[in-house]
């Protein structure tokens, strides 16, 4: 699968709850639009009410502006009238002021104060203007005026980030809600999907890899959008909106620092090449890492017994070398890269700003107020923190897109057709014909196989390993259908329904039993409610595993750890035959059912099988020949094909395959008695 399309899936996720994101890109929106109005604030405060006193002022018969010495002073733009002619002004020179008669250049350098003669130097000319130098007190009433809007502003700064903040919490609780929504809806996709997966998938694939898919590769897509979404989103929104205000402040720096956005975009596609190499040989050796985990888990018992820990110590070590190294390489591209970058692009863009206004004012022209530096530096600083931020990302981007990757291939996979419509209860006929199958092509397991069971008859196959019995009930169950030839329940070719139709009516009780976690009686039911906790009881008391069960502490709401293993292999299979009589199929599958059974709990399994087969069709997998004498046909099978068909009596008498067989169980167990 290409990246685009992982891409685009990805979104299409983020579509299902398209709403909530969108309120909280507007809360963003407005977030960033009330942030950044304080460079503005800035830049009014300063160029207004701090640097601006030093300017031009008319004297007034008003009561308004600035009281000294019985005068009235009014700064020229704020005078009334048209172009009203300067009386003074107010000049600074470092710390010092001095109020100069008539209008004097605001850019001007006092060269010598001589009393009440002032000269400046404007432009390499000189200028002597009057004036006097101010005390602090005097200064002071120039500025007094000043401190009422200079509040007012730092109020209403202070109220947009107050705003900016609430808008803020609304846009990350959306956010963080929409990215907990959809990978909630992606992991049951994820899980609802691998129900229907056909049985030969499992087969092929290692449990752990499967597990990693649901687990470590959808934990990596919630980082996308819980972490990165918001980042890119907020990231993308603010440079927006810094780059508007740079372009209401200054037009040709602006366009200057529009520069950073095709570097920008060439290094996240850089980036997502080398990156997504190395992250997508971490995510799969992750994946191998898990399988590996998890196989040494299931087969400890094994590998203890036959000393097999340090092979596998080794193969573990093989794979964490192998993700350590790529993390490490990961790693070092990341702090060759990615901050360096950041900062080397901080530099140049404020080496850019000094030149920018360091030529200019060496030519002598002033094109920026005190307050307009202030406000472009502030952007400029500003501009920086979300490029760091989308930058520090692109290593979670890149893990998301691998998982993303490796989570679609598996959605991609085919599944089977789901119907749970109910069908009729099976009369209990089975017929197969001319049937013969292959797990690999050309490898037939089956080779034109038929016979037929009648409704409640008992039905046994023999042979020996791969022979092709169990091959029968995989078939029987559609875990895989026949690559020739029909299987027929009454009469009605089984692929004509859903394969969940199909096993509405069939039971089956494994070798393994397999116990979930849960309790003795949830395991009966498997939570179905049409079996009530009465009729799962009846179950377990008709196979005899009430004689264990009532001596538990909780009795038939007895906590079942995972897999059971509290019980005893007998007692599984107990409750394994409870759970296939509550069900009460009309085909029952025992696919050597009693093979791990000891001698002494034979007896007890070969009472619950008689109540368990009654009133319906039963198939019989078995190995051990005394367990099936009672069968109404045993079919013998070698290679895949039946060689011998008849009843106990009938094949012993025929002293064929079956008759070997028998003879030699036989023989072993009377040297075991002995």
């Amino acid at each position: 699968m290409n990246k685009q399309t992982t891409e685009k899936r990805l979104f299409q996720y983020a579509l299902y709850f398209k709403k909530t994101i969108i309120i909280g890109l507007v809360c963003l929106m407005f977030a960033v639009a009330f942030e950044l109005s304080g460079p503005f604030i800035a830049k009014r405060l300063i160029d207004q009410h701090i640097v601006g006193v030093e300017n031009h002022y008319v004297i007034t018969d008003s009561q308004d502006g600035v009281d000294l010495e019985g005068k009235h002073y009014v700064r020229v733009d704020r005078a009334k009238g048209k172009n009203p002619t300067p009386d003074v002004t107010l000049f600074q020179d470092g710390l010092t002021f001095y109020l100069l008669e008539g209008k004097v250049p605001l850019q001007s350098t006092i060269k010598d104060v001589n009393g009440s003669a002032v000269t400046l130097a404007y432009q390499e000319e000189s200028i002597e203007v009057a004036g006097e130098k101010l005390s602090a007190t005097e200064v002071f009433a120039f500025f007094k005026g000043e401190m009422k809007p200079v509040i007012w502003l730092l109020v209403l700064y202070m109220a947009l980030i107050l705003l900016a903040s609430i808008f803020v919490y609304y846009k990350t609780y959306l956010l963080q809600y929409a990215s907990n929504r959809i990978i909630q809806k992606m992991r049951k996709d994820v899980f609802h999907h691998i129900q229907r997966l056909p049985i030969q998938y499992f087969v092929d694939q290692p449990a752990g890899k499967i597990v990693a898919r649901v687990t470590n590769d959808t934990e990596a897509i919630r980082e996308l959008y819980v972490k990165v979404l918001e980042v890119f989103a907020s990231g993308i929104i603010y440079i927006f909106g810094i780059y508007v205000a740079l372009f209401l402040l200054d037009v040709q720096l602006a366009l200057i620092s529009l520069v950073l956005v095709p570097i920008l975009y060439i290094w996240m596609k850089v980036y997502k090449k080398i990156g997504g190499h190395y992250n997508r040989i971490i995510r799969e050796t992750n994946s191998n890492i898990n399988a590996n985990i998890n196989e040494s888990i299931q087969g400890m018992t094994v590998i203890q017994a036959y000393d097999q820990t340090e092979r596998m110590r080794q193969e573990f070590e093989v794979l964490n070398e192998k993700q350590c190294t790529y993390q490490t390489k990961m790693n070092t591209f990341n702090a060759m890269s990615s901050f360096n970058l950041v900062d080397l692009l901080r530099n140049i863009a404020f080496v850019a700003f000094i030149l920018y206004f360091g030529t200019h004012a060496l030519d002598g022209v002033t094109i920026a107020s005190a307050g307009l530096l202030y406000a472009l530096v502030d952007l400029l600083t500003r501009l920086f923190e979300p490029v760091n931020q989308i930058v520090s990302q692109l290593e979670q981007l890149e893990q998301a897109r691998a998982s993303g990757s490796r989570v679609f291939h598996l959605l991609d996979e085919k599944t089977e057709d789901m119907n749970d419509r109910r069908i009729s209860r099976y009369h209990g006929e089975v017929q197969f014909e001319n049937v013969s199958f292959a797990y690999k092509k050309e490898e037939y397991v089956l080779k034109k196989i038929s016979f037929n069971i009648k409704p409640g008859e008992t039905a046994a196959f023999v042979g020996h390993t791969g022979s092709g019995k169990s091959t029968i009930m995989n078939l029987l169950f559609r875990f895989y259908d026949p690559t020739n030839g029909r299987i027929l329940i009454d009469g009605e070719d089984t692929t004509t329904y859903a394969k969940q139709q199909v096993r509405q009516h069939i039971g089956i009780v494994l070798q393994d039993p397999f116990i979930f976690t849960g309790t003795v009686l949830s395991n009966i039911t498997m939570n179905d409610p049409s079996i009530s906790k009465e009729t799962a009881i009846e179950a377990l008391k008709a196979v005899g595993a009430d004689r264990f069960i009532e001596k538990l502490p909780r009795k038939y709401e007895e906590p079942v750890k995972e897999k059971g293993n509290e019980f005893s292999t007998g007692q599984r299979q107990l409750l394994s035959f409870a759970r296939a009589l509550a069900f009460d199929p009309a085909i029952l599958i025992l696919d050597e059912a009693t093979a791990n059974i000891d001698t002494e709990t034979e007896g007890l399994i070969q009472e619950a099988l008689e109540v368990l087969k009654e009133g319906r069709t039963t198939l019989i997998i078995a190995h051990r020949l005394s367990t099936i004498q009672q069968a109404d046909q045993i079919f013998v099978l070698k290679h895949g094909q039946i060689i011998e068909t008849g009843n106990h009596q009938s094949l012993l008498e025929a002293e064929g395959e079956y008759f070997k067989m028998y003879e030699m169980q036989l023989g072993r167990n009377n040297e075991n008695a002995s």
